[in-house]
């Protein structure tokens, strides 16, 4: 059960769109909810213990938008072949991968990087699970990593038609499963999508079926759309339509969907994400890496796009993805003086709003009555810190500084840097690099 707590003589910053930092105040939680911000001498904390702030900083936990746990035991593989465009990247690395992935890689990949995001501050995390040679269950391992964890988790199983169609209807029972499973068991930690992979590996029936089952469960998608030229190329030539209007005219889109990258997007599917209401993901380091393309968040937002940050993978550290963030939109539209309110909006007000579509939570920032996931990061700032330049303190010197404590809904999870999980972090890893011999062997 959740302790009550009092934070105090720490600057707190509130995220979300119309954010505030806070001086002198105090954050009273109790039962896994903020239940009070005010002026230190307005709250009375009996039975709270207090957690000391001073030379904190305090803000609300982070929330990763797209995330790929099961990339965890690639880290330092060097069988695959070198590529040079994303296709063979995909068919070189990722598909040989994840085609030799068990249940137990699956878990034990998800319950690492759930442990990296916790030292990280990351407390909320929309996973894009694909494990083709073992499908069911897969998210059920994810799951019970999450619960170890204490972390919010978004599932999603990625349905493609590349592995043949017994691949595509177990991936589709997958989600529906896992649906069902996280409103009958889920709580308000986990949450469930309907995964697909991209649109040059679908085919509209499966799509279709898809989109049914989305309506059906009254959940959305979570998709790759347009991630590199070649999505688009495919597209056009098999469907004579662009990728965004192809996941329009097949239901895809919406509200409750996200499409991740959408790095090749034009001005007409750009208005077409915007007037549908889809969340679109922006992953720069991943982007950057596999030579794909920067994103135009900036025209995005200004279209009324709600844009959001994820890390696919490359990090669990989303200050860090924030950071390459603002200097792709610098490099990309050649100006240094844009893409700096995007990226920031993206992660502090656009990722808040999105966990709120899957969860109906608000999450991503600090609020009374609000969940209670809260980070402590060491910061004792060299130059004045107010709401005008929290900011600048964020991406320059908090992003380079230490988390020290991390809660979610009112269980704290590290404290003083150190975990406070029944996680036998030693054990984990060893077993870890067992598993991960015997994959590359696979591989």
């Amino acid at each position: 059960m959740a302790e009550r707590l009092l934070i105090a003589n720490g600057p707190i910053f509130t995220g979300g769109e119309d954010f505030d930092l806070l001086e002198g105040h105090g954050l009273l939680i109790g039962d896994g909810r903020v239940a009070k911000i005010a002026p230190l001498t307005e709250i009375r904390s009996e039975n709270a213990r207090l957690l000391d702030a001073r030379g904190k900083l305090v803000m609300p936990g982070l929330v990763n938008a797209h995330m790929h746990f099961y990339s965890t035991l690639v880290r330092g593989l060097g069988k695959a072949a070198p590529a040079r465009d994303f296709g063979e990247v995909l068919r070189n690395l990722w598909w040989r991968l994840d085609r030799k992935l068990t249940l137990e890689d699956t878990y034990h990949s998800a319950l690492l990087m759930m442990l990296a995001a916790v030292r990280r501050g990351a407390t909320t995390l929309i996973d894009h699970h694909a494990s083709p040679g073992a499908i069911t269950g897969s998210l059920d391992r994810i799951a019970r990593a999450g619960t170890e964890t204490g972390l919010r988790i978004g599932l999603a199983y990625e349905i493609s038609d590349r592995d043949g169609p017994e691949a595509a209807a177990e991936g589709l029972a997958e989600n529906a499963a896992a649906v069902r499973f996280c409103r009958e068991h889920g709580g308000e930690h986990l949450r469930a999508l309907v995964g697909l992979h991209a649109s040059f590996t679908l085919s509209d029936e499966t799509l279709d079926r898809a989109a049914a089952l989305a309506a059906e469960r009254g959940v959305g998608c979570h998709i790759h759309a347009a991630e590199a030229a070649g999505d688009q190329e495919d597209c056009r030539t098999r469907h004579g339509l662009r990728v965004v209007e192809r996941l329009r005219r097949r239901g895809i889109l919406g509200p409750k969907t996200i499409a991740a990258h959408a790095v090749h997007v034009d001005r007409a599917e750009v208005e077409t994400l915007a007037a549908s209401g889809t969340m679109v993901v922006h992953n720069p380091q991943s982007n950057l890496n596999n030579a794909v393309g920067i994103a135009d968040i900036v025209a995005m937002k200004k279209a009324g796009v709600l844009v959001g940050l994820g890390t696919d993978a490359m990090t669990v550290d989303m200050l860090e993805e924030l950071r390459v963030a603002i200097w792709a939109q610098h490099y990309g539209r050649g100006d240094p003086s844009q893409g700096f309110g995007e990226a920031t909006g993206a992660l502090f007000a656009g990722n808040p709003a999105i966990a709120e579509r899957v969860w109906g939570l608000p999450l991503g920032r600090i609020r009374e009555g609000g969940p209670a996931d809260v980070v402590l990061v060491d910061y004792d700032p060299p130059t004045p810190l107010d709401k005008a330049s929290v900011l600048g303190h964020l991406v320059f010197g908090a992003s380079q500084s230490t988390v020290d404590t991390t809660i979610v809904a009112g269980r704290v999870l590290m404290e003083n840097k150190r975990l406070k999980l029944d996680i036998d972090e030693e054990r984990v890893a060893v077993r870890s690099r067992e598993l991960a011999a015997a994959l590359w062997e696979r591989f």
